[in-house]
């Protein structure tokens, strides 16, 4: 059966059918789901049970997988591959490092000097209602910029600080965090390495332009992250335990949301795909 596609949404996303990652994936179809993945740039495949294993085989069809040196807390104890995003308590019974893990628009590990190129995120368990991901086509956002904007932007560095929001987190995992992720300056306006096609580099992480204050820099950021993420950029996928979530880091932003029931159990485990890299470390103070 050959791999077919449903779009989720008018600007990005596709329900991947015909594919069962239970089994190896054949040259054929790793070559129909590549190229679905860089046209879509968000692929869903639905109902995939799949041990942890079989989730980090298909991952490496991508790529070299990042084992999350940048991340060490998040990351699990035997397979450094895998992140965890749950709100499951630590064996010493504290509170997950990773319970808030997404909630601000961001494109994975902008924050290092090898931003992720794609994340695959397995769903295990999820609330019954709540806890969606949204997700932006930066393509769409920097295409329907003016052409004037686009000029200012060309040339300018964004940095990217490794901030968790509402983290709670102790001082001591703080400091580590700033320590292992100094902020990183990145390109505001990235040029796909496979498509060619620009898209804007931008998000919540970001907070100040390379050779500008903080409080210059803010007026311009907060336009830029309320043109990318108009609701008609946005696809919203709610979960279903079971989903494997595929995105292209280098054209989408996405934001996980946090309205569910913390008493119900939210756990889904993450590979990233190390992506082409990118930037150099900031030579300045950011506040958060």
């Amino acid at each position: 059966m050959a791999v077919d596609f449903r779009p989720l949404s008018f600007a990005l996303g596709a329900e991947v059918i015909g594919l069962d990652l239970h089994s190896p994936v054949s040259e054929v179809e790793w070559k129909q789901v590549h190229q679905g993945f860089l046209q879509f740039g968000v692929l869903l495949i639905r109902g995939q049970s799949i041990s942890r294993e079989q989730h980090i085989a298909f991952s490496r069809r991508f790529g070299d997988l990042d084992e999350h040196e940048s991340l060490p807390m998040d990351r699990d104890a035997t397979l450094p591959v895998l992140l965890m995003v749950t709100n499951d308590q630590k064996p010493d019974g504290g509170p997950s490092n990773s319970r808030y893990t997404g909630q601000m628009w961001h494109s994975d590990m902008s924050f290092t000097l090898a931003p992720a190129l794609g994340s695959l995120l397995h769903a295990i368990e999820v609330p019954p209602v709540g806890g969606d991901t949204l997700f932006a086509n930066m393509y769409l956002a920097y295409d329907t910029l003016s052409g004037r904007m686009k000029q200012m932007l060309e040339g300018l560095n964004g940095v990217h600080h490794s901030e968790r929001k509402n983290s709670g987190l102790s001082a001591t995992w703080e400091k580590e965090n700033q320590r292992l992720n100094p902020p990183v300056a990145q390109p505001v306006v990235r040029v796909h390495p496979e498509t060619g096609r620009k898209a804007l580099y931008i998000g919540e992480k970001v907070k100040c332009f390379e050779g500008m204050t903080q409080e210059e820099s803010k007026p311009l950021i907060d336009f830029l992250i309320r043109h990318a993420t108009r609701p008609h950029f946005v696809y919203r996928h709610s979960w279903q335990a079971n989903d494997l979530l595929i995105w292209d880091n280098r054209c989408t932003s996405h934001l996980a949301l946090g309205d569910y029931d913390p008493q119900c159990r939210r756990h889904l485990e993450r590979t990233t795909v190390l992506g082409t890299p990118s930037g150099h470390v900031a030579e300045m103070e950011v506040t958060v």
